[in-house]
């Protein structure tokens, strides 16, 4: 067997980068039209012409439908982690209500959307429950993280845990108000209000 030459890694390299842009592309159209058609109207075959890929090359990447789906939100939640911390580089300080907002973002756009598309299949499809069961308790324990994090919270003391866990389960149930009816001013006044609790939790 031949040496392998500097030609042949920079050739690599390029193949490698595609296979890279080819992967990003179809776990983004995954989500946008998990988003759009729900389970039902999201199969292989949609998302790879909606990522301008064929069918065989989505194949290549994920073998099944359901690696499809969940790879596709588990990346998708792990870009809005880090846009979600990149927004406080060096900690939310006292702005407790620009991070409660933040978080509430996180479920009020497309990503929530898919997210729950894929949960109430995976209510009804028995392959898929396992795996977006073990997803959503990932996702779900990193999201807490930040949000501890961002927050500046010490768990140590009584209630701060129960509180921040409380603010994601709010954030959740107004992401599930927005899905079919604009929430925007209820939800300013609940962000308003929960920053308040927080303050008067979290502070010392």
């Amino acid at each position: 067997m031949g040496a392998v030459t500097t030609a042949d890694r920079g050739e690599r390299a390029p193949k490698q980068d595609r296979s890279r842009a080819t992967r990003q592309r179809l776990l983004e159209a995954a989500v946008a039209c998990l988003a759009e058609h729900g389970w039902a109207g999201s199969t292989v075959s949609v998302v790879a012409e909606r990522a301008g890929v064929s069918r065989g090359a989505a194949q290549h990447h994920f073998p099944t439908r359901e690696d499809l789906f969940t790879a596709a939100v588990e990346y998708v939640a792990e870009e809005r982690s880090t846009a979600l911390r990149a927004l406080f580089p060096d900690g939310a300080g006292d702005d407790r209500r620009a991070v409660v907002a933040a978080l509430v973002d996180l479920y009020t756009g497309p990503l929530f959307r898919a997210a729950l598309h894929l949960w109430v299949a995976a209510s009804n499809e028995e392959p898929l429950r396992p795996r977006v069961t073990e997803l959503e308790a990932r996702v779900g324990r990193e999201t807490h993280r930040i949000a501890v994090e961002l927050l500046g919270a010490d768990e140590s003391r009584p209630g701060v845990r129960e509180t921040v866990q409380g603010l994601l389960d709010m954030a959740r149930g107004l992401g599930l108000a927005n899905l079919l009816t604009d929430d925007t001013g209820r939800r300013d006044r609940v962000i308003a209000q929960w920053s308040s609790i927080l303050d008067g939790v979290l502070t010392d």
